[in-house]
């Protein structure tokens, strides 16, 4: 496992010109050097990447998808130690890194290794004239910019259907998780990938700015805070250049007055807690039956008192440190802020007293939160849940609806059809019914300040293609 300052360009493994240091979660001790790429370093990556466009673009899926599948192998290989690592960068429990940075890049290389075969490059469709040929192409070189979350699930989430669409890739990881970035450079060196179709450049905002306004790129994948998100959008925007954002959220789950607690409380201890608060999806509102708020308030504190918060390594931890001093600061923050409004905090609100070291922050639960607060309609990032009443479905789609953001929702029901019902009038990317959990084969992102475009599913791939139109006088088969 390479651990030292490095960059990956044009299919070489090479010290960084800069470091910067990586710190356990955990601990705060420095794990690592990571790479603080250059603009310098930008622009080969981004060179590298244009050079290899041709040949990669141009081979058949069949061959590109035989390469995936390497890809995937050499990942799983490394999964043991990959897991491990990305919960020592950012604190992510084990029990979720085992799927979200182990298990799942692998299984994503292989969804669209297998599309890439089954999706074809041509369409024939008949017109006045004769006949149009609808032709997929590559959508040339893409810069990936990918937060320190979820780092290998997310980057997997722009890799596997751009590689598998023919493009080449310039991936600009996180500073914070700067060393498991490499892990996909030694796949993809062992894997066989050409030269020049994968660069990663781990850095800071610099970095990435500098990549995303770069004249060699094509289009733009990020995912990232909203406030990022405007800024890169505004950049594409003026290049005319194609853009995917999945962005922020502040998600609502609408426990209706049928629900059953104890399968609630067990479904939101991850769809509400899940990699300790650090997840743009979860429903981080908790919008209670008036007729039941007592009971809901109880239960997520006995939820919440029921939580191991300690080592991240250890499976039985449910939660781990934030990722840095100061995403702890900034949860911190919402917490005063919850505490100087009318709500009231009922448990957590502090760093566990038996924590002394790394960033840690205690599950958190306000109720009595109005819909307006700022812990209500600001994304926190961090395990802080707002409990906020309401009177019938009609208000509770109300306050769902009733933020700047649109990227997940859940509905806690005994009625599927009644929930599916709910969900249908939230305004949203995705809901979960009793549950939450993303399905690969299907498409994921938000709408409104949550982002533009999708990811994963078919809508994934289709993401990195250009189409042309080639029109034909004549029959079809001329």
């Amino acid at each position: 496992m390479t651990t030292g300052a490095s960059v990956f360009i044009d299919g070489r493994l090479r010290r960084a010109d800069r470091a910067e240091p990586v710190l356990e979660a955990a601990t705060s001790e420095p794990l690592g050097d990571g790479a603080s790429a250059t603009a310098a370093e930008v622009d080969e990556a981004v060179a590298a990447a244009r050079a290899a466009l041709a040949e990669w673009s141009s081979a058949s899926p069949d061959h590109r998808a035989e390469v995936l599948g390497g890809f995937a192998a050499a990942l799983q290989q490394r999964a043991r130690t990959t897991e491990q690592l990305v919960t020592r960068e950012n604190g992510m429990p084990m029990s979720l890194s085992r799927g979200a940075n182990g298990a799942f890049p692998a299984a994503l290389l292989r969804y669209y290794a297998q599309l890439i075969t089954e999706t074809p490059i041509e369409e024939i469709r008949p017109s006045v004239i004769g006949h149009t040929i609808v032709r997929r192409e590559p959508v040339g070189v893409v810069a990936a910019v990918v937060p320190w979350n979820y780092p290998q699930a997310l980057s997997a989430f722009k890799l596997a259907p751009a590689l598998a669409a023919g493009c080449t890739v310039v991936l600009k990881a996180a500073p914070e998780t700067a060393l498991d970035a490499l892990v996909f450079a030694e796949a993809a060196q062992e894997c066989g990938l050409p030269p020049g179709v994968l660069n990663i450049v781990p850095g800071a905002v610099e970095a990435g700015a500098h990549l995303v306004s770069h004249p060699g790129v094509d289009k733009v994948s990020f995912t990232g805070s909203t406030a990022a998100g405007r800024a890169i959008g505004e950049v594409c925007g003026r290049l005319l250049r194609p853009v995917t954002l999945e962005l922020g959220g502040k998600s609502a789950a609408i426990i209706l007055d049928d629900a059953d607690l104890d399968a609630t409380m067990k479904g939101l201890r991850s769809a509400s807690f899940v990699n300790n608060g650090q997840t743009c999806y979860l429903s981080s509102r908790i919008l209670a039956p008036r007729s039941r708020y007592d009971d809901v308030v109880a239960a997520l504190v006995a939820l919440v008192d029921g939580m191991k918060v300690g080592d991240p390594l250890d499976p039985a931890t449910d939660i781990g440190p934030l990722v840095s001093a100061r995403q702890r600061e900034r949860v911190l923050g919402y917490i005063e802020s919850g505490r100087n409004s009318e709500a009231k905090l009922v448990v957590g609100g502090s760093v566990p007293a038996d924590q002394p070291r790394g960033w840690f922050v205690a599950p958190t639960v306000f109720a009595d939160v109005h819909n307006s607060d700022r812990i209500a309609q600001e994304e926190i990032f961090g395990p802080v849940l707002a409990v906020i009443p309401y009177d019938g479905d009609a208000e509770a789609i109300a306050l769902a609806n009733d933020s700047e953001f649109g990227l997940a929702g859940t509905v806690w029901s005994g009625d599927d059809d009644r929930a599916t019902e709910v969900a249908r009038e939230i305004r949203t990317g995705t809901v979960g019914i009793n549950d939450y959990q993303l399905d690969f084969r299907a498409p994921f992102g938000g709408v409104k300040a949550s982002g533009i475009g999708r990811e994963l599913g078919p809508e994934g791939l289709e993401a990195f293609f250009s189409l042309k139109s080639i029109y034909r006088t004549g029959p079809a088969d001329c």
